[in-house]
């Protein structure tokens, strides 16, 4: 007689628990995954787990963000787990089909696409900086970065995301796409998503590539993370997408671990450039696929190239910023903030505060809700530091705080930090600057002197 098969033991389930402390009230990422509805959601956005209901299917624990949710199992659960950890009879594993399926699905999608934003030809650079975070992103999941360039005329800028890290190339080149038109360039990206799978796809936060991505993610009905400040990859190839929320008063990190592909813009200025790589050659795939004139609703009659009109300052590509907040107390005192970016040879901004006062036009706002800045020397005078300022500048290679009060924010992200009257710390740096030219130019004038 055969001897009858010990039974396999199961492994316990155990119940949701939250941690104390770990919630960033993320949404209700986790209430939106239990299949079971055993989780409630507090007016302060931490979830309330009934476990008499839950039945341990480990959803909200993978879906969480902040592993705020762990599995808690009873002392005669924790034997059993203790038991079989130490047995040698295999664990009965029970599969859950709609995470295989979904692994499946996930598995098509391949690759980290940079869309290369375009007008008349040129490229905006922030799709330069993109490819530079997006050759991290693909080292890190083993795939192929490419660019996605879309126009008339434009194979050029093939070679100029090449030389900006891409190894390949996504080229649709035709008449209809010579100027930007949401209806054609969604066409034009949902046909290649739909030919080529790509897991990742990066766009610049400008005014174009807001308006594509949102229609994109629309049209294939996946999740957009819009503005990111921080890009990375996590053990399950989920893209962590950072940005400020709540009001720019926490930053959060999103995932969309359930839908390819995963989309992100991200604003200028937010992420280093790449090393420019001359000569640098790439796999160029040409697809011929247009859309019907006739099916475009708009028509584009004339560009208007207002960033050159009179009195315009692109904030944005200056190496010296002077900017003021509510502390300027007012709109004529900002002309010494003028004086000492003009020695300095950059230009002057400002904080929202400031700009909600009407003491400085909008094209000149930092911030979250304004330009992100980059430059070499950054000076903040009168800025308390909230952090929906301190997200468009805090990428400067110099910060210098000018400020009243030495408990200011702005100072924990300052490189230099000088707590004092700004009327009159600021003159008396613009008057020390004046002398140090002067010298500088006598010292010049003297030598040609000698050597004549």
């Amino acid at each position: 007689m055969t001897e009858p098969q010990a039974k396999k033991p199961k492994k316990p389930r155990g119940v949701a628990r939250l941690l104390d402390g770990r919630c960033i009230a993320c949404g209700a990422r986790c209430q939106s995954s239990c299949p079971v509805n055993c989780i409630e959601m507090t007016d302060t956005g931490e979830p309330v787990i009934e476990g008499a209901k839950c039945i341990g299917c480990l959803k909200c624990v993978k879906i969480c963000p902040s592993t705020a949710i762990e599995m808690y199992f009873t002392p005669e659960e924790q034997k059993i787990l203790d038991e079989l950890a130490g047995s040698a009879v295999p664990v009965v594993e029970e599969i859950d089909d709609e995470a295989a399926a979904l692994a499946k699905k996930l598995a098509d999608y391949r690759g980290v696409w940079v869309f290369v934003e375009q007008t008349e030809g040129e490229p905006a650079r922030v799709s330069w900086e993109l490819l530079g975070v997006g050759a991290g992103l693909a080292h890190t999941l083993g795939v192929e970065l490419s660019a996605l360039v879309i126009g008339h005329n434009v194979e050029h800028l093939c070679g100029e995301a090449f030389a900006h890290g891409a190894s390949k190339a996504y080229l649709m080149d035709a008449p209809v796409y010579k100027n930007y038109r949401t209806e054609a360039y969604v066409e034009a990206c949902c046909h290649l998503i739909e030919t080529w799978k790509p897991e990742v796809i990066l766009m610049g936060a400008t005014g174009m590539g807001r308006d594509l991505a949102g229609a994109i993610a629309t049209r294939v009905a996946t999740g957009l993370t819009a503005d990111c400040t921080g890009l990375a990859i996590d053990d399950k190839r989920n893209l962590m997408q950072t940005r400020p929320a709540f009001g720019g008063n926490i930053m959060a990190t999103i995932m969309c671990d359930k839908f390819r592909p995963q989309m992100s813009t991200v604003r200028p200025n937010v992420m280093p450039m790449p090393e420019y790589k001359q000569g640098a050659q790439g796999t160029i795939v040409r697809d011929a696929f247009s859309v019907p004139e006739e099916n475009i609703l708009t028509k584009v009659i004339e560009i208007i190239h207002d960033a050159h009109g009179k009195g315009a300052v692109d904030i944005t590509a200056a190496e010296f910023i002077v900017s003021g907040g509510r502390g300027m107390m007012g709109p004529e005192n900002f002309a010494i903030l003028k004086e000492l970016a003009d020695e300095l040879g950059g230009v002057v901004g400002a904080s929202r505060s400031a700009v909600d006062a009407g003491w400085m036009p909008g094209d000149r706002q930092v911030g979250q809700t304004g330009k992100t800045v980059r430059p070499k020397i950054y000076v903040a005078c009168g800025i308390s530091g909230a952090i929906q300022h301190l997200v468009g500048m805090q990428d400067s290679d110099m910060v210098i705080a000018i400020n009243r009060d030495r408990q200011a924010p702005i100072f924990e992200v300052a490189t230099y930090g000088i707590v004092g009257d700004l009327f009159q710390v600021i003159p008396a740096i613009t008057k020390r600057i004046r002398e140090l030219k002067k010298q500088g130019q006598g010292a010049r004038g003297k030598g040609q002197v000698e050597s004549n």
